[in-house]
């Protein structure tokens, strides 16, 4: 069945795919950590024809992975705060609240990077993770791919400064008690669309977490 508009009732089926695509010449602009692509290409359109040929850049990133760490039986939360600077222009500065992440290399699942990243980046281990999604955090521009998950854990322990040094890395943790932050959540000092989908994604489950507790291992 088609609504009004002739588009497919099943929005979970794409009208057009990759075959629908058609690439004819990629040559790479920049290499260094990331890398970016000039593309040539043509695509179908809705309506049947061609749209292009068109040129196109590609930031190449890749998959990352983010992590929320999150203490059910405390009720408190575990975020990250780094200088970025794609966030030179932000008004309250460069600093960003974020959750643990990192990048996924070659041999490695994304929830084995979800535990190392969290150990790196909070000295934290988390006991459970639950997957909460994936997503393209810019797809007009990049390929990049990022798996959230929420990382149970104790974050007694919480605290201080960490990061590879190899990498410029100046991580400072924080742990946070949970309402305030979902209640205020879009104050601004959150600007980022991991943390924020993980924080949602938090509003959601986190009764539901809490009420697991008797199931989880003891740390009292």
């Amino acid at each position: 069945m088609t609504a009004k508009d002739g588009t497919a009732k099943d929005w979970k089926t794409p009208q057009l795919n990759h075959k629908d695509v058609e690439i004819t010449q990629r040559e790479t602009l920049y290499q260094g950590f990331f890398s970016a692509d000039e593309l040539t290409l043509r695509h179908r359109t809705f309506e049947g024809g061609w749209a292009g040929p068109m040129s196109r850049e590609l930031f190449v990133r890749g998959p990352a992975v983010g992590v929320l760490l999150y203490d059910p039986e405390r009720d408190l939360l575990g975020m990250v705060e780094q200088f970025r600077v794609g966030a030179l222009d932000e008004p309250q500065g460069p600093w960003c609240l974020e959750i643990v992440a990192g990048i996924v290399e070659a041999g490695e699942s994304v929830q084995e990077v979800a535990f190392r990243e969290s150990l790196e980046e909070s000295g934290v281990e988390p006991y459970r993770m639950e997957y909460i999604c994936r997503y393209l955090p810019s797809p007009g521009a990049s390929n990049e791919v990022m798996h959230l998950y929420c990382g149970c854990a104790d974050l007694r322990p919480a605290g201080g400064i960490h990061g590879l040094a190899t990498e410029h890395e100046d991580i400072k943790v924080h742990v946070l008690p949970a309402e305030p932050v979902l209640t205020d959540l879009y104050c601004g000092r959150v600007n980022n669309a991991a943390a924020l989908l993980c924080l949602q994604w938090l509003q959601i489950n986190r009764p539901r977490l809490r009420a697991n507790l008797a199931a989880e291992p003891s740390s009292k």
